[in-house]
């Protein structure tokens, strides 16, 4: 037997359900509860007789179900703050950028605010289902938020959340390794970094003391060494609770922090699908007229492999550019000791406070001279059409390629 994943959310489902009079266990559906009812959110306002009226959309019902109900029969104080807060947005943003005036004895609502304030209660909906689906599918501790104040935009339709790279067909990203080290108490003489030539690539308050360009080489499955091993930092995931966020100028989706962040501190790694070059090149045609910037190079030792988060990623999907960032690229080599296919790890390259967006250079080179035209290291993909760059950086560029 096979299975396909259903797509469709419990409410559809249910909704689905009621309106065929069908009964379901496995989604809460039963002869008791086909008729039990729970506000999902409120679609309209109106006054009649002096009585405040709401039109109220039912948790699990289809919207041809939908019901006038008095103030005084609603318990959902928080469906009904967001109702008026939807409402005083619209008419503060008005027409052209004008902003209309707010009156406080509204017998009727227009319907393209009654429709704006729906569009907005499905839009709240969808990213706490997303929201929920980004921290039911990461491989870490730290929280995922989501939030848009900016638009009516909603989840990507077309992203899969992966906790680490996905490779194509004939490609093996877990090759090479087949011993560990020894040590008791890394690092030690005989440690990761030091038989592959290298220095350990983190201090003793686990933060980073190597230039960029080095790479850095954690302990693996096969070591001695327990899970508490200083030297293993980004196999961990990323310590910080982070949020996923609409900006304001143009930029899409980006990335902020929601706690400070040290400096030298790993943030996040970059994944995605690992491809060959020759295949990057076929989406960068196709990715390049969309204005997307998600391939990179995996260039550090040469240049067969390319890493797309177009489609499959995690939070870094969304990080945006900086033509003055505040992360790093560092490549790293844990249960992979293929000099072809480096794992991606960005690291903050200063203080960054609580609330502040991340970024990194699109056209970042992990190298120690960053000014060598000869710099060696993780690149994107070139692009053929020039995107303008949005950072607002003092030394912006003014494309991202």
């Amino acid at each position: 037997a096979w299975y396909v994943p259903c797509l469709a959310s419990l409410e559809t489902l249910q909704e689905f359900c009621r309106k065929e009079n069908l009964t379901c266990k496995s989604i809460g559906i039963t002869n008791r509860s086909l008729k039990s009812y729970e506000v999902e959110y409120l679609c309209d306002y109106k006054v009649e007789e002096g009585k405040a009226y709401y039109l109220v959309k039912w948790k699990g019902w289809p919207e041809s179900s939908n019901t006038w109900e008095p103030r005084k029969h609603l318990n959902c104080p928080l469906l009904i703050q967001n109702f008026l807060r939807d409402k005083n947005e619209f008419l503060s943003r008005g027409r052209e950028g004008k902003a209309m005036e707010v009156r406080k004895h509204v017998k009727t609502l227009k319907p393209a605010i009654a429709d704006y304030i729906v569009k907005k209660a499905k839009q709240r909906i969808a990213l706490q289902r997303w929201k929920e689906e980004l921290n039911r599918k990461k491989n870490h501790k730290a929280m995922i938020l989501v939030e848009n104040t900016v638009d009516l935009e909603g989840p990507p339709l077309d992203f899969y959340y992966i906790n680490e790279y996905k490779p194509a067909p004939g490609i093996n990203v877990l090759n090479g390794i087949t011993t560990g080290c020894e040590c008791a108490d890394c690092p030690a003489e005989k440690c990761c970094p030091k038989e592959a030539g290298f220095i350990l690539a983190y201090n003793k308050r686990k933060k980073l003391k190597i230039q960029p360009g080095l790479p850095i080489y954690e302990c693996n499955s096969y070591c001695r060494c327990g899970p508490d091993c200083p030297n293993r930092i980004v196999q961990k995931g990323t310590p910080y609770s982070l949020c996923i966020f609409r900006t304001n100028n143009g930029r899409g989706w980006g990335v902020k922090t929601l706690q400070k962040i040290k400096t030298n501190s790993f943030v996040m790694e970059y994944v995605g699908e690992v491809i060959t070059s020759e295949e990057a090149e076929r989406r960068g045609q196709l990715y390049d007229n969309q204005g997307n910037t998600y391939l990179f190079d995996l260039d550090y030792d040469s240049d067969e492999f390319t890493v797309d988060a177009a489609r499959y990623g995690n939070v870094s999907h969304f990080v945006n550019h900086s033509c003055d960032p505040n992360l790093q690229v560092f490549n790293v080599f844990i249960d992979n000791l293929d000099l072809r296919l480096p794992r991606i790890a960005l690291f903050s390259t200063r203080t960054i406070k609580a609330g502040e967006e991340l970024t990194f250079d699109y056209q970042m080179k992990g190298s120690i001279d960053l000014s060598s035209d000869s710099a060696e290291g993780l690149s994107p993909s070139k692009k053929r059409i020039r995107t303008v760059c949005k950072c607002g950086a003092v030394c912006c560029r003014g494309y991202l390629n």
